[in-house]
């Protein structure tokens, strides 16, 4: 009877090539001289697979093997403690699964099979004593947002293939509160920026950097051309005097006090690299920053309310009063 030939779900799966090494290292530290031929039959695979990966070991992995004529089969020639696979740190593990629950909210986006697939590799090459399983981590670390940005995957995932290969894009885009307009841009940067996601792109209408909001992307089109981005450009460069992601409209001295109410919050972090703090005899503190633009840093004051007083420049001040009396409007007293 003629055997029909195996589907591509029916035929057997190979072990990833570092797995396979590993197990062959062990077969050879247990001191039963395995070959090329029994190693073959063990792994489903050819036996000239099997010698690649013996050669492997032997020139790349530094591994003293060695075949024995005698014994026809394959030895250390010296002692071999383990195999030199990734070598990682419980501190260096700690933070890999930081930056895995970090990334949860991405979960069904893009994103999620190349995390998921970058995982899998690692744990595939860690030895044996070490085991990432990431579930038992759950219930000791987590992040959490009270306003997550709604933004679609899908659309950060062709802005970033664009800026990685250097393709320009025709953007339908959505100003809040105007109509949607058509705008060509080099995109140059993928940036998530206190939680919100934001590109950085050349504007060929404006013939500038903008920055766009990619939640008001409705459409991102590739035109076909390509650009190489500016060698100059480093996004730390551009947002060096921004609160957030504003560009340099200017040059400001910035000066707020906080009452010893609120200090300590302001204390425990670092608001800007520009930052400097002066220590104030009532146990209040006054934060002193040079910014490029006012508006981000005067938002952020107003959310302080009384606890916050801005003593330079005068700009700002006139910002935080306007936009509190214009808020005292909406509330009249009854």
């Amino acid at each position: 009877m003629k055997k029909t030939p195996q589907s591509p779900r029916e035929l057997p799966m190979s072990r990833p090539p570092l797995e396979r090494m590993m197990r062959i290292h062990t077969a050879i530290a247990s001191g039963r001289f395995p070959n090329a031929s029994s190693l073959a039959r063990e792994f489903e695979v050819s036996t000239k697979t099997i010698q690649r990966d013996l050669d492997f070991m032997r020139d790349r992995m530094g591994l003293p093997v060695e075949y024995h004529p005698q014994r026809f089969g394959f030895h250390y020639t010296e002692p071999v403690d383990a195999f030199p696979t990734l070598q990682i740190t419980e501190g260096e593990l700690f933070a890999l699964v930081v930056a895995e629950k970090a990334l949860q909210q991405y979960r069904g986006s893009p994103f999620e099979k190349r995390l998921l697939t970058a995982f899998k590799k690692l744990e595939r090459s860690l030895p044996d004593t070490v085991s990432l399983n990431l579930a038992e981590w759950t219930q000791s670390i987590s992040f959490r947002t009270t306003a997550e940005p709604n933004v679609d995957l899908g659309i950060i995932d062709r802005l970033a293939q664009a800026a990685s290969e250097g393709r320009t894009l025709r953007l339908t885009y959505r100003k809040p509160g105007a109509a949607t307009e058509e705008r060509t841009v080099d995109p140059y940067h993928i940036g998530n920026v206190n939680g919100d996601w934001y590109l950085f792109a050349h504007d060929h209408l404006r013939k500038a950097i903008r920055t766009f909001v990619p939640s008001r992307i409705l459409e991102a089109v590739p035109t076909g051309k390509t650009f190489q981005r500016p060698a100059k450009f480093a996004l730390e460069r551009h947002l060096r005097d921004s609160f957030g992601v504003y560009s340099r409209r200017g040059d400001f001295e910035v000066r707020v006090r906080f009452s010893r109410a609120v200090a300590d919050y302001i204390r425990e972090k670092r608001w800007h690299a520009s930052q400097s703090l002066v220590e104030l005899p009532d146990q209040g503190v006054e934060l002193n920053l040079r910014l490029g633009s006012l508006e981000e840093i005067s938002r952020w004051i107003l959310g302080w309310g009384s606890e916050a007083t801005v003593l330079a420049p005068p700009e700002l001040a006139n910002l935080v009063r306007g936009a509190a009396e214009a808020l005292l409007k909406n509330y009249p007293r009854r």
